[in-house]
């Protein structure tokens, strides 16, 4: 009895899918979330990218000066940080009519809202200034980001204890929400008392440690923070440092949230409820946790739960564990950690780099360096080298086989660069991946050709031996 399955049938060319995008063992609906409307006297988003321009023109028109003026873009000192040059500065000044004050001002401006990014000791515009004038979501998606660094865009003035500032920054997401809440104006003297508590219950949560014994009370040292130290000067920084990226405006006795500010904080708070009814509760989860919570999930779902974790979290720490899970044993979670780096875009793209010399990460790194530089996601896979190309086709496989099921893993074969099944698993085999036996195992009880099946058991009995 013979097989109707040609023995060398030509693998059909397509372009490899990403992980996240083939199709699930399980698939789970979940009911959607009505989408939620901002508060009632919220401009519309054009409107809300109109103020986010007007708020970014300088910083826009330095990038662009930067981008014409300094191809390829190349404009860092020799302090490694990209910051403008003095004699940069210099001529940016006398071209643009500012003050090379003013130049610094906008450049660092500009880096903070992602118009620039920073590789190394050079810059290059983002993705965002390209996209600038047809792209409203790039818009807001950078002033978010501004406002986010609102500690950043005016430092804190001297004299003041880095823990008091790191407290004050800390309580600064209950003092805006209360903002938000009262939809007006709110007394300077309100601020200061909620502040104020803010910070006894962050002092307080710290200091929560087994009681021993004490044999004398400590006397305070010169130096430490005394905890009755005055907020008021600190919150009147923060106060005028949000002001300044356009979050709020203040005087000596009232504040009060712009329109973006408002909008800002209540997408904040709407991330925080997203990720407080996830099912999973993938807000308090670890990176690892969180993916195998997201793994069968349709890729909408998936994403909105990468959001929200993210959300819950600095992006530098969350950008590390998302890098950590990847280097583990599961090919699954390797996929899956680069889709939720997609979600956090140009921040993590200097970690990305980090790993490109990794063979386990280099593959998904390229791709997500592809995509983050514009190339078409269909078309991204074209950066890699045909033995990376087969590495990520085994690395795919190995999840398939590990949490997916036989039919999937034959529909794999699809996404294979090599044109028939010979010359794949002759790739397969040199390439080295140390799943390989357990990937052709698995391919071979999977596959209803009985001769493609015992080739490919042949090829993994070469591996697993050593032969050719």
């Amino acid at each position: 009895m013979t097989s109707r399955i040609p023995r060398d049938s030509r693998l059909r060319l397509v372009r490899p899918r990403p992980l996240a995008a083939a199709p699930r063992a399980m698939d789970q609906r979940r009911p959607r979330r009505p989408a939620p409307r901002p508060p009632e006297g919220t401009p519309a988003p054009a409107e809300l990218a109109r103020m986010a321009r007007s708020q970014l023109a300088g910083a826009v028109r330095v990038a662009r000066w930067a981008d014409a003026a300094l191809r390829p873009g190349r404009a860092g000192s020799a302090d490694g940080k990209a910051t403008l040059s003095a004699a940069t500065a210099e001529r940016a000044a006398a071209e643009l009519g500012l003050t090379p004050a003013q130049i610094r001002a906008e450049w660092d401006t500009a880096r903070l809202a992602g118009l620039v990014e920073v590789h190394g000791d050079s810059a290059r515009p983002g993705w965002r200034l390209r996209a600038w004038d047809r792209d409203d979501s790039a818009v807001l998606r950078g002033w978010v980001a501004l406002f986010d660094a609102w500690s950043l865009a005016h430092p804190e003035p001297a004299g003041h204890e880095a823990a008091a500032v790191a407290e004050v920054v800390s309580a600064m997401p209950q003092v805006l929400s209360f903002l938000q809440l009262s939809a007006g104006p709110v007394p300077v003297a309100q601020l200061l008392d909620l502040l104020e508590q803010r910070v006894t219950e962050l002092r307080t949560e710290r200091c929560e440690v087994a009681y021993v014994p004490q044999p004398e009370p400590v006397e305070p040292q010169p130096g430490d923070t005394q905890p009755d130290a005055p907020l008021a000067p600190l919150l009147d920084w923060a106060l005028h440092a949000l002001a300044s990226v356009g979050a709020l405006t203040c005087d000596a006795a009232h504040a009060t949230l712009t329109p973006l500010g408002n909008w800002a904080v209540w997408v904040k708070l709407e991330q925080i409820c997203v990720a407080a009814q996830s099912p999973a509760g993938n807000i308090e989860a670890s990176a690892e946790d969180m993916l195998r919570g997201c793994a069968q999930l349709r890729p909408n779902a998936a994403r909105a739960e990468y959001r929200a974790w993210l959300a819950a979290r600095p992006v530098g720490s969350a950008v590390t564990e998302l890098i950590d899970a990847a280097r583990g044993e599961d090919a699954l979670l390797r996929g899956l950690a680069f889709e939720a780096l997609r979600v956090v875009g140009a921040p993590a793209e200097p970690d990305v780099r980090a790993v490109l010399d990794e063979p386990t990460l280099r593959p998904y790194a390229l791709l997500w360096l592809a995509e983050h530089d514009g190339s078409d996601p269909e078309d991204a896979h074209e950066v890699l080298t045909r033995e990376e190309a087969t590495w990520l086709w085994v690395d795919t496989a190995a999840a398939v086989a590990d949490h997916g099921e036989a039919p999937l893993l034959v529909r794999h074969l699809e996404s294979a660069v090599q044109p028939t099944v010979p010359a794949l698993l002759d790739e397969v085999r040199a390439v080295g991946h140390p799943r390989t036996v357990q990937v052709l195992v698995a391919l071979a009880a999977a596959h209803p050709d009985p001769a493609l099946a015992k080739a490919v058991r042949r090829a993994a009995f070469q591996v697993h031996t050593g032969g050719l």
